[in-house]
C-alpha cells in the first residue's frame, strides 16, 4: 500500500471520531436544556420554627338585647306595660247620656221581661225620639222584635246597632253582629229539648183558717242547650171546687205567688224549679153561702219559650181543655202530679223548701 493511500484513511478515521464525539456532545447538551425546562419540587425539612403573629380580629358587633314577652313586661314587679304594645280596654255597653231615655229603657226591660211587648215598643220609641241614635234603645228594640218572631224588624234594628261600631255601641256592636251573623233561633226549635218535669203538689193541713198547696214545678233542658231566664216562662192557672160541685178558675191573682227557687240561674243537674205558693183565704159566712166553701181542685202549667208554648201540663187533664190548649209533649208522657202529704213528712220539714230534706239538728 502507498503511504499516501494510508495516510488518507487515517485522516478519513480521525475526522470520522471527531464528527461522532461532536454528534454525541450536542445530544448531550440537548438533553440537559430539556431538563433544565421542567419545575423542580424540592421539599426540605426545616429545623427551626419561625414564630407567625395571627391577624387581629375585629371586635364583635354587641348582640340586640333581649325584649322579654309582653307577659313578662306586664307581670314584672315594678314595670309598667309597654307603650309600645297597648292593651286593649275591653269593651263594654255605653251608657245612657239622656237620663229620661234612661228611664223610658229601663222600663222597657221591665215590660220586656214580663212579657208585655206592646208597652215596651212604646216606651223604646219615646226614648228614640229623646236620642235618635240611643244604641241601649236601638238592641232592645231588636229584643223585642225577635222575642215576637218578627225577624225583619229586628234584623233593622240590629243592623242600626251594628252601622254604630265598636265606638259608638262598644258590647252591644258584637251582640249585635252576632244576631246578624248566626241568625235568629225559632222557638219551635227548642221543643224536646226544653219540657216540664214531674210535678209536685203538697198539701199544708197546718194552714189554719186558710187553705194552702206548694207546687214545684221543675223545667228541665237537654245538656247541650244554653237556656236564659228572659227567654223562658211558667204561667200557672188555678182551678177550685166549690161545695155546690161547680169547676171555678181562679180570678184574683193575688192567692198564688210564683218565684223561682234557685236564683241565678246555673241549671245545676239539668233543671230549675219554679215554687208556687198557692194560698185559698178563710171565706166569711155570706160568701160561703152564695158561691159555696172553695177547696183547691188542680191546676195547668204552661212551659213558654220565646212566647211559643213547648209543653203543658194539667191535672186533672181536662183542665187543658178548659183554657183551649192541648199539651204539645207526648201524651203517654209520665207526667201525673206527685202528691205528697205532708202529715206523713218529718215533723221539722220546711214546706218553703219542699225539695230539700231538713238539716239534722245540732
Amino acid at each position: 500500500m502507498k503511504p499516501n493511500r494510508v495516510f488518507a484513511i487515517a485522516c478519513c478515521t480521525l475526522g470520522l471520531i471527531a464528527f461522532s464525539q461532536l454528534l454525541i456532545a450536542g445530544m448531550a447538551l440537548a438533553a440537559r436544556l430539556e431538563q433544565t425546562r421542567q419545575i423542580r419540587i424540592v421539599e426540605r425539612v426545616v429545623d427551626q420554627f419561625i414564630p407567625y403573629a395571627e391577624p387581629a380580629t375585629p371586635p364583635a358587633a354587641p348582640s340586640p338585647p333581649v325584649v322579654p314577652p309582653i307577659n313578662d313586661i306586664r307581670t314584672a314587679p315594678g314595670s309598667a306595660p309597654s307603650p309600645s304594645i297597648p292593651e286593649p280596654a275591653p269593651l263594654s255597653t255605653p251608657a245612657i247620656a239622656d237620663p229620661r231615655a234612661e228611664r223610658l229603657i229601663t222600663e222597657a226591660r221591665t215590660a220586656r221581661v214580663a212579657g208585655d211587648m206592646g208597652m215596651a215598643i212604646v216606651k223604646l220609641q219615646e226614648a228614640l225620639q229623646q236620642s235618635p241614635d240611643e244604641p241601649n234603645a236601638l238592641y232592645e228594640l231588636g229584643l223585642v222584635h225577635e222575642m215576637m218572631g218578627v225577624y225583619e224588624q229586628a234584623s233593622f234594628f240590629y243592623e242600626r246597632v251594628f252601622q254604630l261600631g265598636v265606638n259608638g255601641a262598644g258590647e252591644l256592636y258584637k251582640s249585635a253582629a252576632a244576631k246578624l251573623r248566626d241568625g235568629f233561633e225559632q222557638p219551635v226549635e227548642m221543643r224536646g229539648k226544653i219540657a216540664l218535669g214531674r210535678v209536685r203538689v203538697f198539701k199544708d193541713p197546718r194552714a189554719g183558717q186558710e187553705k194552702r198547696v206548694i207546687l214545684s214545678i221543675p223545667v228541665i233542658k237537654a245538656p247541650d242547650q244554653e237556656v236564659q231566664l228572659s227567654d223562658i216562662r211558667v204561667e200557672v192557672q188555678f182551678f177550685n171546687k166549690s161545695s155546690k160541685g161547680e169547676i171555678l178558675k181562679l180570678e184574683d191573682e193575688s192567692w198564688a205567688s210564683l218565684k223561682w227557687a234557685t236564683l241565678p240561674f246555673d241549671w245545676s243537674g239539668g233543671e230549675e224549679t219554679l215554687r208556687v205558693d198557692y194560698r185559698i183565704p178563710s171565706q166569711d159566712i155570706p160568701t160561703t153561702h152564695l158561691f159555696g166553701n172553695l177547696d183547691y181542685y188542680g191546676q195547668v202549667a204552661t212551659l213558654i219559650y220565646k212566647n211559643e208554648v213547648l209543653d203543658v201540663q194539667a191535672w186533672p187533664r181536662d183542665l187543658a181543655a178548659r183554657i183551649g190548649q192541648s199539651p204539645p209533649s207526648n201524651p203517654d208522657a209520665d207526667d201525673f202530679p206527685e202528691f205528697l202529704d205532708m202529715n206523713s213528712l218529718p215533723p221539722n220539714f220546711d214546706p218553703e223548701i219542699p225539695l230539700l230534706n231538713p238539716l239534722p239538728s245540732k
